[in-house]
């Protein structure tokens, strides 16, 4: 179940030079979620279904090297353990992250897993609109094309976590 009066904190990361980031600001709900004992991915997994960002699911961790996604938003819902992860790229700022926090990610922001609790179990999802690609930041030619397509990638119509009156497409419509 959701509460629905939780309000996600933003922020905004800029071009690093190496990894991308987004014009757009990144979402982290803190307790946005309140997790039943048993199947705590699969509540996510609801949710994340719930408001459309269902799509090409999946569960298990955060990659220990900065990535970003150039083509497609994701949203990341923390099912069980803990993390330290950092948003934004090597400058970027860390998180901790606990169950029932969701994190999302708008094309093109870098992120990583600093530590993690053994236990860690993230479910990944994504709008409809989009295309999975995964970029390290370390080819100038894979970044030129970061560069063309993130601001391509559509806004979708919904909050991963508040559907479609949740404060996502109003704060990425600017």
């Amino acid at each position: 179940m959701t509460d629905t009066a939780v309000k996600p904190l933003t922020f905004l990361f800029k071009d690093d030079g190496v990894v991308p980031n987004n014009t757009l600001p990144v979402l982290v709900y803190k307790a946005a979620i309140d997790l039943p004992e048993r199947h705590p991915a699969a509540a996510i997994e609801k949710l994340f279904k719930a408001n459309g960002w269902g799509r090409d699911m999946w569960r298990n961790g955060i990659f220990p090297f900065v990535h970003y996604h150039a083509m497609i938003h994701e949203a990341l819902g923390i099912a069980r353990g803990t993390a330290k992860v950092q948003l934004g790229g090597h400058h970027g700022e860390t998180f901790d992250l606990k169950p029932g926090d969701i994190v999302v990610l708008p094309a093109g922001t870098g992120h990583q897993r600093l530590i993690s609790s053994d236990d860690l179990l993230v479910v990944g999802g994504y709008p409809p609109d989009g295309t999975y690609n995964l970029c390290r930041g370390d080819n100038p030619a894979e970044r030129d094309k970061a560069l063309v397509s993130i601001p391509k990638v559509p806004v979708p119509d919904s909050d991963p976590v508040l559907g479609t009156d949740g404060p996502l497409p109003k704060a990425w419509r600017h």
